[in-house]
């Protein structure tokens, strides 16, 4: 009501302003009491603005009653929009303060972080992988875990060494294979469940596109108790666990 009552009022002042000489000069009479002659316009003008206003729009009405400012402001708007939008897109807004993208889960080098992603599963690649983890390095802390991770793909990608996880972990050569397990003519069923778990995760974690932060690229590592001779070689890139690392030169990445 009181909105209906803003917008009758500024009608009126407009048909006020608008309206011709005759409406213009209700309030000059020759009579010393104009007061009946005046009423007498003021209905005929009302009467005819109230008209007016059933024949405008919704928009129409709603500018009269939101004033030219606000009006100008609206339209100043949309104007710069369609100015920017480019040819063919849409257009995005931007986000507000404090509502930025939410970054990417961080990766934890704990089994419970680990064990608290959804169960995984994947092809012949992911199955190689939590093969060689879970014999290669279950009895290592999970960052160990993760390193053996990186050293297999790290060769996966070096451009040296085969361009597939299974290539890379049954690769032969020199009489033995490069990573033991893949022919010390044991099974290679993963039996203890719980080993089995981390080490699927691990490895679709790490297929995924696991950031690999532990080795510095290494391609190689060997336990504590021996000492290969291209470990006197190759530079030493980290130590964990019972492992040491290095990397091959000439790798890619």
């Amino acid at each position: 009501m009181e909105r209906t009552g803003k917008m009758l009022a500024a009608a009126v002042a407009a048909g006020m302003a608008l309206a011709p000489s005759a409406q213009a000069e209700v309030s000059r009479s020759d009579k010393n009491t104009p007061d009946a002659a005046i009423a007498d316009q003021m209905s005929v003008l009302l009467s005819s603005e109230k008209m007016r206003l059933k024949a405008l729009s919704g928009a129409d009405l709603g500018a009269i009653a939101s004033g030219p400012e606000k009006a100008a402001t609206s339209v100043a708007e949309k104007t710069a929009a369609a100015e920017e939008a480019p040819k063919g897109k849409k257009v995005v807004l931007r986000k507000k303060k404090g509502e930025a993208e939410a970054e990417p889960a961080e990766l934890h080098y704990s089994a419970a972080w680990v064990m608290a992603q959804p169960a995984p599963t994947g092809d012949a690649e992911w199955q190689c992988l939590s093969e060689a983890i879970y014999h290669e390095a279950r009895g290592e802390s999970v960052a160990g875990q993760f390193a053996v991770a990186e050293v297999i793909l790290n060769r996966r990608d070096s451009g040296l060494y085969p361009a597939s996880v299974c290539g890379v972990v049954k690769q032969g050569g020199g009489g033995a294979c490069q990573f033991s397990y893949a022919c010390d003519g044991a099974s290679d069923v993963m039996r203890e469940p719980g080993a089995r778990a981390l080490a699927m995760r691990i490895a679709r974690l790490m297929l995924d596109g696991a950031p690999r932060k532990l080795t510095e690229g290494a391609t190689h590592f060997h336990t504590r108790a021996v000492a290969p001779v291209w470990s006197k070689r190759f530079p030493r890139t980290a130590a964990i666990g019972a492992h040491l690392f290095y990397r091959q030169p000439g790798t890619r990445g």
